[in-house]
């Protein structure tokens, strides 16, 4: 991987004057100038700003912080003090990676006698009008691309031009405490960002750029912010929240990485989610769920009975639609908090429900928002103490769901937490659910005055996830939702990715759309899809994705937007779940749903995640009995049909070569030749074009697609060609029909599917389909020519 890198980072460090630098030796050129630390504390009744200098140089430390990476070394370790309030800071600069990445990490010690608050703890501030202090990405800063990453799975997440807006909420405390960190701000500027977690600042002009983030959240929320102007500006921080540092106590952030990279595919990103997912041992992943979700048809207007039809009808299909998983959704409980009382409409609870799923030889799930609370629930009326409340004592503002303001536990109530732990103990091991989807987990995380001050936000909603995984068990799947991403890692199998999908590809809010039109967090089509394709690299680096459900059945959703929705959710590898009723699906929709099973699960390459906020590009290169080849999509984001046009270079493919395509959705075929663009018909608004395209390699027989399969190509199992016979094994399965095309060299004189003669059609010169009937046990095509 050394040509991801435009050179070895260069070190220079000034301990007297506190500072250090990094840079690349050749061009393309990066520099950090100059980065000086800076603590922002309480202290005495007062506000302190402290940038350490005179650092002094310490050869090891009796508990050294864990170096995260392959190759990893401690460049230097640097002790600085403020002696009025007795605070001490230990400086580790490492590097990692054979020199490519750089590192750092900050502790600091109260050894005085008073308690100091710790509010921000800034890693990296550089450039704007301070000409000593620089930081150098590329030749140009407003050629420069940022991309922002949201605080959590619903938070919007994009790639933006430096002289781009960041999009905003304008619903305030309706939808911000839900989806904004409180310590990351909200920039009205143009050219001004923030992103959480980490985020990559990419040139195009130079192939220049670099990717900058924490290893883990395991002791704060980072953030990071970059503007153009005055000058090229690049801020990062961990959050203190104004926690508490005893005396004797210490505080230490997560490990800062960067790294400079010099290409514009989606390789720049593996390196820093790979180490971030080895930093937290996360090594195997299970299969992606499959299976059907309560919640977009019903809401929380459900009933036990729904469940069983709903459970009748995935029995009936299991032949054409083998789905796994029922997850009974909202809708069960009394009131949001009050878990173990039930609705009427569930009068002996969820447990017999998940006994008679697990019957039917699948598995059950629930869902359970265990941290956020109903300001009507009991639990809040009984537990006052629990909630966690404002300086003023009110309780916090969770956000507007459910049509009211909900609250949050405090988890550094022991009680509290003990009471979240037991909901998902009694859920797992009484109840009978060895699936959870775990929403609203943000609630834990919000700014209050909590019971134990010592704890920052990032702590308190890590430790209360270790301590519901440990109350649900290691076989037990977890799916993060409305999840802080660095908060989860490690402890959850699954983790939402995206807004919630909705019924209409706009915002909208019983049934007003105006207002909310271009909402960036809110439940919509638009919003869950560009998060899938934006967040796309961290499947199977961090945890499974979940790009949320696949609606088929009649909303204000387009059939191109259903098949935009259905390929995206295909594409990404993640969670499929459908959430319609299912007693009522037309069968035209049901056939959508058996294109995607078996799933892929692999994720693609989204090709222009770094220069477009709605990336519209998309390859996932396969492999199989066929040997290789190549889905590719272009999605119209427009509201005006357009007219897609694929060039090879566009999708990086070898411009000498030629290709077969097939197109899924419209069932066409064309011939791509070297190095020429391919011109489709028109695209409707928010509609996909996904192809298949077989190199074309030589006058021998070739698969060129079907409509069995949203692979195209990876339900032939075997394929065997002797002269002037071919074979091949079919099956994905499950019952299925549709249509398979091949390229032959001559006209076809007998084709058998088993036992059965079949009739063909010609399309193009040398390609012809032949319909296609599939059995769970698959067949088996033959033909001569």
């Amino acid at each position: 991987m050394p040509g991801l890198y435009p050179g070895r980072l260069t070190w220079e460090i000034v301990p007297r004057e506190g500072y250090f630098s990094l840079r690349t030796q050749d061009e393309p050129f990066f520099q950090l100038k100059n980065v000086r630390l800076k603590i922002y504390f309480q202290w005495n009744g007062k506000s302190h700003l402290w940038a350490p200098q005179n650092f002094r140089s310490v050869p090891t430390l009796n508990d050294p912080p864990d170096l995260p990476g392959v190759d990893s070394e401690i460049i230097e370790t640097l002790v600085a003090s403020f002696p009025p309030a007795g605070l001490q800071a230990i400086l580790v600069l490492a590097q990692a990676n054979h020199g490519y990445w750089a590192l750092w990490h900050l502790s600091l010690h109260n050894q005085g006698r008073e308690p100091i608050w710790i509010d921000q703890i800034r890693l990296l501030d550089l450039g704007n009008d301070n000409p000593k202090r620089q930081f150098i990405l590329g030749s140009s800063p407003q050629d420069l691309r940022f991309y922002l990453n949201g605080w959590q799975s619903w938070s919007y997440t994009a790639a933006l031009s430096a002289t781009s807006t960041m999009p905003r909420s304008r619903l305030g405390p309706f939808q911000n405490p839900m989806v904004v960190n409180p310590g990351t701000p909200l920039f009205r500027q143009s050219g001004h960002f923030s992103s959480d977690f980490f985020t990559v600042l990419f040139s195009p002009k130079d192939n220049l750029g670099l990717v900058a983030g924490f290893l883990s959240q395991q002791h704060h929320f980072g953030s990071l912010a970059f503007s153009i102007t005055p000058q090229p500006h690049l801020q990062v921080w961990a959050n203190g929240d104004h926690t508490r540092l005893d005396p004797g106590k210490s505080m230490e952030t997560d490990w800062f990485m960067l790294y400079p990279f010099t290409t514009d595919h989606e390789l720049p990103l593996s390196p820093y989610l790979e180490a971030v997912a080895s930093f937290h041992q996360i090594e195997q992943f299970p299969s992606s769920p499959r299976g059907w979700c309560s919640w977009y048809y019903y809401y929380t207007k459900l009933s036990a009975e729904d469940i069983f039809q709903n459970l009748r009808q995935i029995q009936a299909w299991q032949t054409q639609l083998p789905l796994e998983l029922v997850q009974i959704d909202d809708g069960f409980e009394t009131q949001v908090g009050d878990w173990t009382t039930f609705k009427a409409s569930f009068p002996q609870g969820v447990a017999p429900l998940a006994q008679e799923i697990k019957g039917a030889g699948l598995r059950p799930g629930l869902w359970l928002a265990p941290f956020i609370v109903h300001p009507r629930s009991q639990l809040a009326r009984q537990h006052p103490e629990w909630l966690l409340r404002r300086s003023s004592g009110r309780p916090v503002n969770a956000g507007f769901v459910w049509n009211t303001f909900a609250t949050a536990l405090d988890l550094t109530v022991p009680e509290a937490l003990d009471y979240a732990a037991q909901i998902i103990d009694t859920a797992v091991h009484k109840w009978g659910f060895p699936y959870l989807k775990l929403d609203f987990l943000y609630a834990a995380a919000l700014p209050g005055r909590y019971r134990n001050p010592t704890l920052t936000r990032a702590q308190v909603l890590r430790r209360g996830m270790e301590t519901l995984r440990q109350a649900a068990g290691d076989e037990t799947f977890l799916l993060g939702c409305g999840a802080p991403l660095g908060s989860v890692l490690g402890l959850v199998n699954a983790t939402r990715i995206g807004a919630d999908i909705s019924g209409s590809w706009q915002p909208e809010y019983l049934g007003h759309r105006w207002f909310f039109r271009g909402e960036p967090h809110m439940p919509a089509a638009v919003n869950a899809i560009r998060n899938t394709l934006t967040r796309a690299p961290l499947h199977r680096r961090w945890w499974i994705n979940d790009p949320d459900c696949l609606i088929l059945g009649p909303t204000k959703l387009s059939l191109a937007e259903v098949q935009t929705l259905a390929s995206v959710i295909a594409l990404s590898g993640g969670s499929f779940l459908i959430s319609d009723n299912l007693t009522t699906l037309p069968p035209e929709r049901l056939k959508i749903a058996q294109a995607l099973l078996p799933l892929i699960e692999a994720s693609p390459e989204v090709i222009d995640l770094l220069e477009n906020e709605y990336p519209a590009h998309l390859r996932l290169d396969l492999k199989g009995a066929l040997g290789e080849w190549h889905l590719l999509a272009f999605i119209n984001w427009d509201d005006q049909p357009i007219t897609p046009e694929f060039t090879h270079q566009r999708y990086h493919l070898d411009p000498q070569q030629t290709y077969l395509v097939h197109d899924f959705w419209n069932d066409r075929h064309y011939e791509w030749k070297d190095n020429s663009s391919l011109t489709l018909p028109l695209l409707p608004p928010h509609g996909i074009a996904l192809l298949a395209a077989y190199p074309f390699r030589s006058e021998q027989p070739a698969w060129v697609g079907s409509t069995l399969h949203i692979s195209q190509g990876l339900e032939v199992k075997t394929w065997e060609v002797e002269t002037s016979f071919l074979t091949c094994r079919i099956d994905i399965h499950h019952e299925a029909e549709g249509n398979a095309y091949f390229y032959l060299p001559l006209s076809p004189w007998q084709v058998r599917l088993d036992e059965t003669p079949l009739q063909g059609r010609k399309i193009l010169p040398h390609i012809y389909g032949f319909p296609v009937r599939l059995s769970t046990s698959g067949v088996t095509l033959t033909m001569a020519w």
